[in-house]
């Protein structure tokens, strides 16, 4: 057993490989074309992995590796935690900067989405008015500031984290006898 690994640590790498993968579905999306994705079966298919599917497998990953590969067959409830808020809040970080990044290198982005959305509030309820509309768009664009999306993402990660980590910790917990 080594001692020296710590399960946060031990979770890096799904971290990394998980906030890699939101950022390549990102990308994907935006250069196939965001428009057409938003509101299809698409999006819905990237959300369900991105806050259901890729959480609990790489949470899951990340306990198993430790509890097989660093720890003996052993993993307390507390290491599940550790490893799976540490692997999702990795993840969000990852992506959170690159979402930053992203919207200075790309300013137009946060119009186009606003676009989007206004089009998708209109659709749902043709009758809105006018400054309806106007105060729905304003706090959407309120909450697509950089400053608002960095730590709202990763309060919001930490969170499936640690909901997701209590599922999986009560599956793979094996404490030492």
């Amino acid at each position: 057993m080594d001692k020296n690994i710590s399960p946060a640590k031990s979770g890096t790498m799904f971290g990394v490989l998980f906030g890699v993968i939101m950022v390549l579905e990102f990308v994907i999306m935006y250069v196939i074309g965001m428009k057409s994705l938003v509101n299809s079966s698409a999006g819905v298919i990237v959300n369900i992995a991105n806050y259901l599917v890729l959480p609990l497998l790489f949470i899951y990953l990340g306990c198993n590796h430790y509890k097989k590969d660093i720890n003996n067959g052993f993993i307390s409830f507390s290491e599940s935690l550790k490893t799976g808020v540490s692997i999702t809040v990795l993840a969000a970080l990852i992506y959170a900067i690159f979402n930053v990044i992203f919207n200075y290198i790309f300013p137009d982005f946060i119009n186009e989405m606003l676009e989007i959305t206004r089009d998708g509030m209109l659709a749902k309820n043709p009758e809105m008015t006018a400054k309806e509309l106007e105060v729905g768009l304003g706090m959407v664009k309120k909450f697509m500031n950089p400053l608002i999306v960095f730590p709202v993402t990763i309060a919001m990660y930490a969170f499936i984290g640690l909901v997701y980590s209590l599922i999986v910790g009560a599956i793979v917990k094996n404490d030492k006898p």
